[in-house]
């Protein structure tokens, strides 16, 4: 894979943000645009057991998909509590992923403000992500290919990004939002994913209090390279293309997918994983 590092900037203009990132569709990482927030000083493990330990939150671990689950359904619970305890005393593949803080915990939204990117951000969605050592999500997009910040605290994060440019060399699974699960991005097997080698995106390591901006519909992978959580607002896609993938992607792609599960059950899973190589591979002989 050739992967470019992505841009860092300290501090950024609404005007330079615009015309230099958001415009060409590019990621980077701003690393002092939140220092004002209380959520910089305050937003730790110790702050976030103290303020929400009694909620029951949603936990996912790496395992394929299995065509008996729904969609994003979490493979465990626990309270937020014994879950920090947990990602403090040893590795988990346990992760909080898409927790609606402004539903499950608004007390929180006392210690961030919206910042001014230049873009009008979804108030009603902003969505906590917890990790232990060496978690991972999948490559994925996200449904509404919508612009991302991902506001990062405690620990260290590796993030990959690819736009979907990079399609034909990524082993899409068709009619979902995820690569080949069996790919391992932070370490991929060239021999088995040959096409790996052809495409092209960013990567870097995320730090307390750090930004990074992703794209419209951008790929990205995200590791912790220690227990960590972040957060991401997000704005509405503005490309129509994009726009367009979104509506299609929440009202028909999402549906069809669960409705074919349910008819097909695991065959139906495999034969998607199976297409994902086939389709991927053919691209290397054009």
């Amino acid at each position: 894979m050739h992967l470019n590092e992505i841009t860092r900037v300290q501090a950024i203009s609404k005007k330079d943000f615009l015309e230099n990132f958001f415009k060409p569709q590019i990621p980077v990482v701003l690393k002092e645009s939140i220092k004002d927030w209380p959520a910089y000083s305050k937003w730790n493990f110790d702050y976030m057991r103290k303020e929400v330990g009694d909620i029951v939150v949603p936990l996912y671990d790496d395992r394929p998909v299995d065509y008996k689950e729904g969609f994003n359904e979490p493979h465990a619970t626990m309270k937020m509590s014994a879950y920090i305890d947990l990602l403090r005393s040893e590795p988990t593949k346990y992760r909080i992923f898409l927790w609606n803080l402004f539903k499950e915990a608004p007390l929180l939204q006392k210690d961030f403000s919206y910042p001014d990117f230049g873009l009008r951000l979804m108030k009603n969605l902003p969505m906590l992500f917890f990790g232990g050592m060496d978690s991972h999500t999948f490559m994925h997009y996200d449904i509404d290919l919508a612009n991302i910040f991902h506001f990062h605290f405690e620990g260290r994060k590796e993030c990959i990004l690819f736009p979907q440019s990079e399609n034909k060399y990524l082993y899409k699974v068709p009619h979902s939002l995820i690569t080949h699960e069996s790919i391992d991005f932070s370490n991929p097997d060239y021999d088995k994913w040959p096409a790996l080698k052809s495409v092209t995106g960013y990567r870097t390591f995320l730090e307390h209090g750090e930004v990074l901006y992703i794209p419209e519909g951008y790929w990205h992978y995200m590791k912790y390279i220690t227990p960590g959580f972040s957060m991401s607002l997000r704005a509405i896609a503005r490309n129509p293309r994009n726009l367009a993938k979104a509506i299609y992607n929440i009202f028909i792609m999402r549906h069809y997918d669960n409705a074919m599960r349910k008819l097909h059950g695991q065959k139906w899973i495999d034969k998607k994983n199976e297409k994902a190589i086939y389709e991927t591979n053919k691209n290397l002989k054009h």
